[in-house]
């Protein structure tokens, strides 16, 4: 294919990130979008000089598409997920995949039956020093794993005021907190590792039983209008959660969106039986190698300095910081080179529908077990 023709559902803040992205790949093309917004998607149409529509049904049998982006909230996923699989294109999705493990799995079933590539925007495994980690482990240089520690911490929800479209059960999914930013602890790690998380023991934090809904809430925004109504809240502010991974190795997380300070602060630490990795999301461009009996290291991006394989994802000099944009921008491109050069059954450095519902599985585990307070097997779902 000449260029490779892209469709956006839900034109939001992701959604604007997601065209950003595909704005920067020479074999890439928007051609198509849709929105639940009619001035929205006029806006967005016009301002990229692309066709808009009412839905995402109509811009499949209008348009000849060769991929979807869904940037939908949470409760559209499975819906149009199912319609782009169902079309036989090829499908990128928004995390979390879907509401629940059991939509994940059916998805995973219908991606693998429809024979199309697909990738889940998990983008935090794409910064080019997590995949050097990854490449690391991966050739035994680190040793035996011991202990992983992690932790995703935002405070754009501590106070009571604060609202966003996720705290509705019925559009954001019973999981918040964990679904939304857990998640892509959960993935990096388990990227970093080679290693599903197996079984987890969690405890869910709400601090506002209640909280106040106004007319323009919107995410990360501080514009607020009228008062429309206190909503009771059924979905966690926070979570810590023990972990444990298919091969033995321990893990312990903390998800928070309510710590004063912190406005999207993942932290990851690995303890290896030859040294530490230490890797924050604000600060991605440097990677903390720990040691016993030599100096510690501080290693700075640069494509030199990173395996083989991981200098693809990366495309500044050293000390021209690459940050968020730049790896969901690689996370796309990884994905439609796939596309390209036909290699997407292979083994992919971004995340799949099948990765994606293993998440799920996760999410869920996390949720029984706050409600059980016992470990929970993440493939059954039962105790542990």
């Amino acid at each position: 294919m000449e260029k490779i023709r892209v469709g956006v559902v839900g034109t939001g803040f992701i959604g604007g990130k997601h065209i950003e992205a595909i704005a920067r790949i020479p074999q890439a093309e928007l051609v198509a979008i849709t929105d639940s917004s009619a001035a929205r998607i006029q806006e967005v149409a016009e301002r990229y000089q692309v066709h808009g529509y009412q839905s995402v049904e109509e811009m499949l049998d209008r348009e000849s598409l060769d991929v979807v982006h869904n940037c939908t909230p949470t409760s559209m996923h499975y819906f149009v997920n199912e319609k782009v699989l169902l079309a036989h294109k090829h499908l990128y999705c928004e995390k979390p995949l879907a509401l629940d493990a059991a939509e994940g799995e059916k998805l995973q079933q219908l991606a693998e039956r429809q024979g199309v590539a697909n990738g889940v925007n998990l983008n935090y495994r794409m910064n080019a020093l997590v995949q050097h980690m990854h490449d690391l482990v991966q050739d035994g240089q680190a040793g035996r794993s011991f202990l992983v520690t992690g932790s995703y911490i935002q405070d754009w929800m501590m106070m009571q005021d604060d609202y966003d479209w996720r705290l509705d059960p019925k559009v954001g999914g019973v999981s918040r907190a964990i679904a939304d930013i857990g998640s892509h602890l959960f993935d990096t790690c388990q990227f970093v590792l080679g290693k599903r998380i197996t079984a987890v023991n969690a405890h869910l934090t709400v601090v506002h039983p209640i909280r106040c809904q106004y007319e323009k809430a919107q995410t990360f925004s501080k514009e607020k209008g009228r008062l429309l109504r206190e909503a009771p809240v059924v979905n966690e502010d926070a979570a810590s959660i023990m972990a444990r991974f298919e091969d033995g190795t321990e893990g312990l997380f903390q998800v928070s969106q309510i710590s004063a300070g912190h406005k999207n602060d993942m932290r990851l630490r690995f303890d290896f039986e030859r040294c530490s990795y230490e890797w924050r999301q604000e600060e991605s461009n440097l990677l903390y190698i720990g040691h016993r009996d030599e100096p510690n290291q501080i290693l700075q991006r640069e494509a030199a300095a990173l395996s083989p394989r991981a200098r693809r994802f990366t495309g500044l000099p050293a000390g021209h910081p690459e940050g968020w944009n730049d790896a969901l921008y690689q996370a796309v491109n990884a994905f439609y080179q796939s596309i390209l050069t036909d290699t997407w059954r292979q083994e992919t450095p971004y995340a799949t529908i099948a990765e994606g519902a293993w998440i799920m599985k996760i999410i869920d585990a996390c949720l029984a077990s706050g409600k059980q307070g016992r470990w929970i097997d993440v493939a059954t779902g039962g105790a542990v």
